[in-house]
């Protein structure tokens, strides 16, 4: 099973486990994450459910480009770390 695991920034407002899905493509899996915590579904994607602008999501080491379908394939083994950048002053 792919393994989720969300950047620990995210613990400060919510629980964050590391999640596994047998889902094989990202939004699969995102949609898994927020059948489980709907709440978590604000802090990574916007109101038209695109990646927000401040979160970054790699797949086995590789950059996710693609911020609208999420489609990116996954692998039984894959390893996907949701990160959400820090911003202000």
């Amino acid at each position: 099973m792919a393994t989720i695991v969300f950047t620990q920034q995210l613990a400060r407002f919510l629980p964050v486990p590391q999640l596994a899905t047998d889902a094989t493509t990202l939004r699969s899996a995102l949609d898994n994450v927020f059948a489980a915590n709907s709440r978590l579904r604000g802090y990574v994607l916007d109101d038209q459910d695109r990646l927000r602008d401040n979160v970054v999501i790699f797949i086995d080491g590789r950059r996710t480009r693609e911020r609208v379908r999420l489609d990116d394939p996954l692998r039984p083994d894959s390893t996907i770390h949701i990160l959400q950048a820090l911003s202000g002053g």
